[in-house]
């Protein structure tokens, strides 16, 4: 499949392309988050992977479509791709089967595969996983700064594959038995925190809050934005969007900041907190899912950041990317509607018409 450009730019980007240039930028935001939480990570991109091209190629196979081009097209290994990238580290592999196959199938082929589907897939699958298994989806390590009890390549594999580490102990055990085995994220804890009656200036004073965002999200975030900037700058995806998402997560969350700052958190520490670059760069910018007209980017992403600090605000999740993606998704058409560029002469045209039936009369 070839995406034609416009007539001034003579060189056709395909698809494949498009997807491998937008896994190629998440590259430097997956090292950091290797080495920050632990090579599950890659173990649970590589799973994603796995099932996405084995759900793509039967549900292709079933509808008759043929297989090896869609299949290689890169979109199904994209969707699985960020997946595996927003998965806490040791997550059981089955779950990350559960999830990807769920975005492959129902998020994408019951609409009609590729350039049909309204939802994006891959947030699909983390809200189905987030809904279903709070507890597992929110268990992450500790950062590698913070970690007492680090965990090996070895039982990281068998954590992921049995449940259990090499000794025998199962994952519950080592939660609930072995001190900072694992964490919850900033945002989690901050939010948590709170519920209990402690003001920020109080909770800051814990280690896995330090720098602007949290032990090791300020990082993660930062090698995420730096990969958007090539996407930007290499004109894969639009600088709107993400531009609206970032500028909606800062406008709203400085409007509660410089309302009460003993009860929420700062704009800095919401911009390179959680997935906020991931989403703001690589999920807000699916150009299936995703507004399509110059104002409606600008309105889809200032309302993801907008929902997002809301969510993470008032809400029961922490982390609100995929919920607010979602919702943004489902106003799509409207905001679309609405916000149609004019035809160039519309205007004249009208006014002439108008003008000839007044000399009528």
């Amino acid at each position: 499949m070839n995406i034609l450009s416009s007539p001034f730019d003579k060189k056709p980007n395909s698809v494949i392309e498009l997807m491998l240039w937008v896994i190629g930028a998440t590259l430097p935001g997956l090292l950091v988050l290797v080495y920050f939480f632990g090579i599950g990570v890659i173990v649970n991109v590589i799973i994603a992977s796995i099932t996405a091209l084995a759900c793509e190629a039967l549900i292709l196979k079933l509808r008759n479509r043929p297989v090896l081009p869609i299949l290689f097209d890169g979109s199904a290994l994209l969707t699985a791709w960020l997946i595996g990238l927003a998965l806490p580290p040791l997550l059981p592999w089955w779950m990350t089967v559960v999830g990807t196959a769920f975005a492959i199938i129902f998020a994408k082929h019951v609409y009609g595969g590729l350039g049909n589907n309204l939802f994006n897939p891959a947030m699909v699958a983390y809200v189905l996983l987030l809904i279903s298994f709070p507890v597992q989806m929110t268990a992450w390590l500790p950062p590698v700064e913070l970690a007492q009890n680090p965990v090996g390549v070895a039982d990281t594999f068998a954590y992921i594959f049995t449940g259990a580490n090499l000794s025998g102990q199962d994952l519950n055990y080592a939660r609930l038995g072995v001190d900072g085995f694992t964490m919850a994220t900033p945002l989690d804890h901050v939010k948590t925190e709170l519920s209990q009656g402690f003001r920020i200036a109080e909770i800051n004073q814990n280690p896995m809050l330090a720098g602007f965002s949290g032990v090791g999200w300020f990082w993660v975030n930062l090698a995420f934005l730096v990969g958007g900037l090539v996407l930007m700058i290499r004109k894969v995806i639009g600088w709107q969007l993400p531009a609206g998402a970032l500028l909606g997560i800062f406008l709203t969350s400085f409007l509660f900041y410089g309302i009460d700052t003993d009860h929420y958190l700062s704009p800095l520490f919401h911009t390179f907190a959680g997935a906020t670059m991931l989403g703001a760069f690589f999920i807000a910018t699916d150009p299936v899912t995703a507004s399509t007209t110059p104002k409606g980017r600008w309105i889809f992403g200032f309302g993801i950041g907008a929902i997002t600090i809301i969510i993470r605000t008032f809400g029961g999740y922490p982390d609100a990317i995929a919920f607010a993606v979602l919702i943004m998704n489902m106003a799509v058409p409207m905001i679309d509607y609405y916000t149609r560029p004019k035809v160039y002469g519309h205007n004249k045209i009208n006014s002439a018409n108008k003008s000839e039936a007044k000399h009528a009369e």
